[in-house]
């Protein structure tokens, strides 16, 4: 007996009038029905019985649940329906399904925001006499079973005229896996009685269709029944005669008289035509109908409450064979499996093959758990899942264990099918390790579009936060007999030690700049981790000086904020200790290098549009030529490599092999169908490039505000790996300046809105091959002990007094006691001098510092005295949240500014005639919430705004050379002392404010290291907080002077603060800037009409460099914008050494902008890419005008722009020329395109001779414009 409880819906939005909602249920063709309430929120919890009779529950069978408004005018009004498929109670028959808020769908399949609350049980006879008891959801399951109730007798369906009958056949497509080739371009062919259908093309093994297609019939059903369905797949870039892939084939008769007339959502195997012995080729994902006049089609509905795919059906042919294999897992062990602070885990390990799942034994309290045990999955060859899923679980709650983090493994990159390579290769099984698997969790990265066939699912999509390793193997067998599923390893496991010897490394980053960002009211840092190390919040590690000094945010002028780093860089080391991998990443790195060149010259190669182009040829040839010469560099050998794993040795053999091949083919291609061939192998190097066996986790750089990780960038790290075989074998962004464009973490930040953008030069390596490190070719890297001495004005008098919570010595923030005593160098480092007064200037800057104009504004304040006459208020001028200030006649001037007009009344409000607002003071503030331009007997306070407007002075310095100087001054006069004036938490000044109530000053003291050690000295900057802590655990607080000011909040282990220590300051300071001028040459942009709209409102470009951002005019209306303008950046300060500029110069941003009617302006996409850089003018060649894509938020390309730019080095000779500014003509008001690069217009002729079946379209005749490029 099936007995469904059906308790509750909810219908959103609600309707109105109030419905009277009644739920039906089919289940076998019997349609039962509920009583009928009304609310939108409906609440039945009324039971519904079937019996079964001599038909027990299949895998197929389901419940078919719709809800309707019997209330309606008309005779019913449909809300929803949804398909419950039945599948878990056939697995557990005695527990009870649980549906909880299943949503339903409309007319069209899609999903609506109504649901319905369920409860389906499978009852046996032995249930019904235990149920004594009545059930309070309904009627009980004895009278249930007593009821008499008409069901079919047999499993035969209704009876079929003889007669021609209507039906309809639907074949939904989702998706393709493990199809058998290299580089392929699959289409799905459906054929439905002959008729031919066809799906679009997509790219790899593994790609994603859904489309579904309709064919109608009128037959006779048994003529019907005897027509086929025949399902190809075909690659689409091979020849005709090789170009099918597998095929599927059945007749409409199987598929009518399965359950529900359907096959729902179920996987095909594929196989050749003319050898099905060869086996499966690939597995296809479809839902199948065959629907006559009152079948009611099945919904095809992903569920999301639970019912796993434990047991998948493969439907094939009987001929096929069937390729079995035992995929082995040796868990040995896991590192660092921190989930919660100060907490130990009781981890367990889940991993998921093709929805089953198998766990380990669970350890107890502990992060590194040793679990010896070997996990044994029945596979079928070619395996259906391409990822094998690992959890690891904290089991502290036994029902509802918390999730440590994840991993997953591709079955692609650590096997191969022989298809990479032409000719006698074999492959191999998979195979795995014995190596580290790095896990993740949190929050995860936001989606990107990818290339098609480079999608990976949401559902093995890790988390960004690093949540420790586990230590695994796995091996493949083809066998006939099956052993134990779970199985304990022998404890005397020593093969495996000698992978996890660990060697010491040293992470250097160097922040050279960070623009384009967001308006952040408080200070930012940056931190920078690998793994645990460097993350100031994990206290089981050595404090490391792994974040940046807290710095402001400063307008840049246009729309974008910069942080205002200048001449003094910071710097970040972070040492950690990892196992030895420089084998695998330096053949990892040569495959790297041999592929970025190779694309780099397709790039080149594509962006020559016209196929006359002389330079067409040479292009090609010199891709030819260095793809040979890669290739023919031999990879580092594995073979007698004693850390070399198995996959390691197989994929080096799989390497080489397809080297060799393609220095072969570079050698014989011919000029024809350039751009495919090279693409061609561009794809076969990117199949052959991902390391499963990393080891080393990405590094991270986190951007925080408000002691929240707001943003993120995530770097290979391999990219930035130094290797001492030479430049090659290194990372190719190792010790090299590289961008990165910092992203939120999905579900966060606002639309088209970048967090940072970024300029940093990394370098990652073994502490022994740092010596003699120099990242950059100028700068002094020098290391500073910071802390700040505070003090409150109490009484008039500056003092300790009136600081409260605040320390007397503290760090920036104010939130750790600092007093000078408690600093001692670290081990390795002494003091270079005393403690001084150093001002922080890039604290201090002026926020206005990029705008040409400011207004300020002083509030007038009146309160009634006891006669009821006006007067000064107790604060006579206020800001506009009450907030004392200095009277509008003592306002001064700041320097470099002036004022046209005086102080004047503003009247362009709700204001009386003299610019008086009233309102009712309300305590505590004394402020009125609500103010009135009309007086009122009652009122007790007025205002009025006095506002001006100030100009700044155009000097003869730009603002850039204002704030270096600015930024280099010393102790100027009036501020001996060297203190900043302000409310703790808002922006200080030097000059004391009337209504200053606290001040500070910064006291540095300057570190050097002791004596060379063979390593870099910043390497040396190690806290010692775990050791100390242990070491001071039985002894008083105050016997000891710890090391860099340790408050005794932190000597406590037990105590909940888990704010870092304070740690030393690592800067590059660059003493000589050299000045820059930027030509931005902008002429169109095209391929914009999407199906959104069909012109562009109000286009314009935004060019962003650094801190500098100008814009183009913006034109009218039009879906090919033409701007034909030049953009000119002069006096832009670079730190760096000209040849570091030269050889990775800072990215050029175009924004691509629309303004609407009333002036709002929203993103339409980016296009980013590097000037070119002229360090002597003599040299200097316009650059050629590119086609450069324009990318929206989530990576889709959609448009191009027409464009190109140069960075120039501003020299003493260029300063007194002038000549690249003269050579841009001016044409109304604005720089227009040189003519040796003004792109050349041709006219063309269009002829359409026939045109049929369009609507609401027209046909244009227009100019034709062909680039240079």
């Amino acid at each position: 007996m099936l007995r469904l409880v059906v308790q509750s819906a909810k219908i959103d939005p609600p309707l109105a009038p109030l419905p009277r909602p009644c739920m039906s249920i089919d289940f076998r063709d019997i349609k039962k029905r509920t009583r009928v309430v009304e609310g939108n929120d409906p609440v039945w919890n009324e039971t519904l019985i079937w019996h079964l009779w001599n038909r027990p529950l299949e895998n197929d069978s389901f419940l078919q649940v719709t809800l309707q408004d019997m209330g309606s005018q008309k005779k019913e009004r449909f809300i929803g329906l949804a398909t419950v498929l039945l599948k878990p109670l056939l697995k557990q028959p005695s527990e009870v399904l649980f549906v909880k808020d299943l949503t339903l769908l409309n007319h069209s399949m899609k999903p609506t925001d109504c649901t319905v609350t369920l409860q389906v049980a499978h009852m046996s006879n032995q249930d019904i006499e235990k149920t004594g008891a009545e059930d309070h959801l309904g009627i009980t399951a004895r009278e249930a079973a007593s009821q008499k109730l008409m069901v079919p007798g047999s499993t035969a369906h209704r009876a079929l005229s003889s007669k021609p009958q209507h039906f309809q056949v639907r074949v939904k497509v989702f998706e393709a896996r493990q199809l058998m080739g290299n580089n392929i371009k699959p289409v799905v062919k459906v054929s439905i009685a002959g008729q031919q259908h066809q799906t679009r093309i997509k790219m790899g093994n593994n790609p994603f269709f859904n489309e579904i297609f309709f064919q109608n019939f009128h037959e006779v059903p048994a003529k019907f029944f005897d027509e086929t369905i025949l399902i190809q797949v075909v690659n689409s870039s091979a020849m005709r005669y090789k170009a099918e892939i597998g095929r599927f084939q059945t007749d409409i008769g199987f598929i009518y008289h399965s359950p529900g007339h359907t096959l729902l959502r179920k996987w095909l195997g594929l196989c050749q035509p003319n050898n099905p012995g060869s086996g499966v080729t690939g597995y296809l994902k479809v839902t199948i109908y065959a629907l006559g006049v009152g079948d009611q089609a099945l919904i095809d509905q992903k569920l999301l409450y639970g019912t796993d795919d434990t047991d998948i059906q493969i439907f094939k042919s009987a001929v096929v064979p069937i390729n079995m294999a035992y995929l082995q897992l040796f868990i040995y062990c896991a590192e660092d499996l921190h989930l919660k602070k100060h907490q130990s885990v009781n981890p367990q390990l889940e991993v998921e093959l093709i929805g089953e799942k198998l766990r380990t034994h669970m350890q107890t309290q502990t992060d590194n758990p040793i679990w010896n045990q070997i996990l044994t999955f029945r596979i079928q060859l070619p395996c259906l899942s391409s990822y094998i899923k690992f959890r690891v679980l904290d089991c502290r709650k036994k029902d509802c264990p918390d999730e440590i983090g994840t991993a997953s493994l591709s079955l692609n990159q650590i096997s191969s099918t022989g298809e990479e390579i032409e000719g006698v290769y074999s492959g191999f099984l998979p195979c795995f390790g014995p190596s580290f698997l790095t896990l993740h969790g949190g929050k995860k990265a936001p989606f990107r579009i990818q290339e098609e066939g480079a999608c990976i699912p949401d559902s093995v999509r890790d988390g960004l936060a690093y949540r420790g390793r586990v230590f695994l193997e796995l091996i493949t067998q083809i066998k006939s007999y099956q052993d134990s599923t779970i199985k304990d390893l022998s404890h005397e496991v020593t093969r495996i030690e000698k992978h996890q010897n660990r060697q010491k490394y040293g992470l250097c980053v160097i922040f050279l700049s960070c623009t384009m960002m967001p308006n952040f009211k408080e200070l930012i840092h940056f931190e920078v981790s690998i793994g645990h190390y460097g993350n100031k919040m994990d206290l089981n590690y050595k404090p490391l000086v792994s974040s940046t000094p807290y710095s402001p945010v400063i307008y840049d002028g246009n729309i974008y904020h910069y942080v205002p780093w200048y001449n003094t860089k910071p710097v970040v080391a972070v040492t950690s200790n990892w196992e030895d991998v420089s084998f695998r990443m330096n053949c990892l790195n040569l495959l790297h290098f041999t592929r970025d060149r190779l694309k780099a010259n397709l790039d080149t190669l594509k962006s020559t549009r016209n196929p006359k182009d002389p330079a067409l040829l040479y292009q090609w040839e010199k891709l030819l030529r260095e793809l040979a010469e890669d290739c023919k560099r031999p990879l580092p050998c594995m073979t007698y490599q004693p850390k070399a794993t198995s996959l390691d040795r197989k994929r080096w053999q799989l390497r080489s092999l397809l080297l060799q091949e393609l220095a072969q083919k570079a050698k014989q291609a011919k000029p024809k169908d350039m751009v495919a061939t090279a693409e061609d192998w561009l794809y076969r190097l990117n199949t052959v490039l991902p390391e499963p066996q990393m080891g080393l986790p990405d590094v991270m750089i986190w951007l925080v505000a408000k002691e929240q990780r707001v943003a993120y960038a995530q770097v290979p790290a391999h990219s930035v790996l130094f290797s001492p075989a030479g430049a090659l074998h290194s990372g190719r962004l190792c010790g090299k300046i590289q961008t990165l464009f910092l992203q939120y973490p999905e579900g966060e930040g606002q639309k088209d809105v970048l967090p940072a953008h970024l300029r940093v030069c990394m370098w990652l390596g073994n502490v022994t091959d740092s010596k003699d490190l120099q990242l950059l070719r100028q700068g002094d890297t020098a290391v500073y002990a910071e802390m700040y001495e505070n003090q409150a004005k109490y009484k008039d008098q500056w003092g300790q007094q009136g600081l409260y919570h605040c320390p007397n010595f503290s760090d920036v923030m104010g939130n750790k006691t600092l007093p000078m005593t408690d600093f001692q160098p670290p081990l390795g480092w002494h003091w270079q001098d005393s403690w001084t007064v150093e001002p922080q200037r890039r604290l201090l800057l002026d926020i206005d510092i990029n705008k040409s104009q400011v207004l300020e504004e002083v509030y007038e304040n009146q309160g009634r005295d006891t006669r009821g006459a006006w007067g000064p208020a107790a604060i006579p001028n206020t800001d506009v949240n009450g907030q004392p200030m200095e009277a509008r006649e003592n306002v001064k001037c700041p320097q470099g500014w002036h004022f046209k007009k005086d102080w004047v009344v503003e009247l362009n409000h709700a204001v009386d005639s003299k610019g008086w607002e009233y309102g009712v003071g309300i305590p505590p503030s004394g402020l009125p919430q609500v103010w009135s331009p009309v007086e009122k007997t009652y009122h007790s306070c007025r205002r009025r705004r006095w506002a001006r407007v100030r100009f700044r002075n155009h000097g003869e310095l730009s603002h850039e050379q204002e704030t270096l100087s600015f930024l280099q001054l010393g102790l100027a006069k009036g501020e001996e002392e060297g203190w900043e004036y302000d409310t703790f938490g808002s922006k200080f000044h030097l000059n004391p404010q009337p209504q200053s109530r606290f001040r500070r000053r910064c006291w540095r003291r300057r570190l050097a290291p002791n004596k060379d050690k063979g390593i870099a000295p910043i390497f040396l900057l190690e806290g010692s907080l775990a050791m100390d802590l242990k070491y001071h655990a039985g002894k008083e607080e105050d016997s000891k002077t710890w090391p860099w000011g340790l408050d005794r909040q932190f000597r406590d282990p037990q105590r909940q603060d888990t704010r870092p220590p304070n740690l030393p300051f690592i800067y590059c300071t660059f003493n000589k800037p050299h000045y820059y001028q930027l030509f931005c040459y902008i002429y169109q942009a095209r391929n914009l009409v999407s199906n959104q709209i069909l012109t562009f409102q109000g286009p314009f470009i935004r060019v962003v460099f650094l801190n500098h951002s100008q814009c183009t005019q913006t034109l009218r209306s039009s879906a090919g914008p033409t701007w034909a303008q030049t953009l000119i950046f002069q006096h832009l300060l670079l730190y760096e050494n000209p040849q570091d500029t030269k050889e990775s110069p800072p990215l050029v941003v175009l924004e691509l902008w629309q303004r609407d009617f009333w002036g709002k302006e929203s993103l339409w996409g980016r296009s980013v890419w590097p000037p070119m850089v002229w360090l002597d003018l003599q040299d200097r060649i316009l650059p050629p005008m590119r086609w450069h894509p324009l990318v929206k938020e989530l990576g889709k390309e959609e448009g191009e722009i027409l464009a190109s730019c140069e960075l120039i080095l501003q020299t003493e000779k260029l300063g007194e020329k002038q000549l690249p500014i003269l050579s841009v003509p001016w044409k109304n008001g604005a720089y227009t395109l040189p003519k040796s690069i003004q792109p050349t217009i041709k006219r063309m002729a269009i002829e359409a001779s026939e045109a049929v079946g369009f609507r609401n379209s027209y046909l244009r005749t227009d100019e034709a414009r062909q680039g240079s490029g």
